[in-house]
């Protein structure tokens, strides 16, 4: 089972992996397993939504997803305080990113290109 396949299993059966549909616990599920392969499926995601924003930010993946599907609920919610349908929309904007990234991040020439525009976008803030 590729990376691809295992966030579609985790996604459609969040229950048999101990989820429960909140994007929270869903997204430290996701952070674990990055950590459990020693960042090897992650490796490159925040960087990868902040070109896609075209704007470097402080917030680390976790926050920048839930920013993008939840403006301006504001990530002081983000352990707590949604409503089931403000999680649902949370959990599926999330995994949605992470598959199309998938793609980007295992297509070589794709990868290089995102590294070579954020490192432009970084360039630019820094000045």
């Amino acid at each position: 089972m590729n990376d691809k396949e295992f966030i579609e299993q985790v996604r459609d059966r969040a229950g048999m992996f101990g989820l429960n549909g909140s994007y929270y616990p869903t997204a430290m599920f996701l952070q674990g397993f990055d950590i459990a392969r020693c960042g090897g499926l992650l490796r490159g995601f925040t960087e990868w939504l902040v070109v896609r924003k075209g704007e470097c930010s402080s917030f680390n993946w976790l926050a920048s997803v839930f920013d993008e599907a939840l403006p301006g609920v504001g990530v002081r919610h983000l352990k707590n305080g949604l409503t089931p349908d403000q999680d649902q929309q949370a959990v599926d904007h999330l995994f949605s990113l992470v598959l199309e990234f998938l793609d980007v991040r295992d297509d070589p020439r794709q990868l290089a290109r995102m590294y070579a525009r954020y490192e432009a976008l970084y360039a630019q803030t820094i000045g």
